[in-house]
């Protein structure tokens, strides 16, 4: 079983409003609609920080030209849909 604690946070009167709003539409808990809104934001965070550390001091036409390369070496093929032409 995971370990769990707790985490008490102030925010301002009409956010938590507005929270419980939310959780009430989405019918779970307001502590189940932070746990999420929580997670989600912080594998955001990260995967901004990945890319972030991984590009560096790339410049932009750099990546530009690696990403054209790459999509140059895609074989060319009907779309699935129309939304998906060029």
């Amino acid at each position: 079983m995971t370990k769990r604690s707790v985490l008490t946070i102030r925010v301002p009167e009409e956010l938590k409003r507005r929270l419980e709003r939310l959780a009430h539409s989405q019918g779970v808990s307001l502590n189940q609609l932070a746990l999420y809104a929580f997670s989600k934001e912080a594998s955001s965070l990260e995967t901004q920080l990945f890319f972030s550390q991984r590009l560096g001091q790339k410049k932009r036409s750099n990546i530009l030209a690696g990403f054209d390369l790459t999509l140059s070496k895609a074989k060319a093929r009907e779309p699935f849909a129309p939304e998906d032409e060029l």
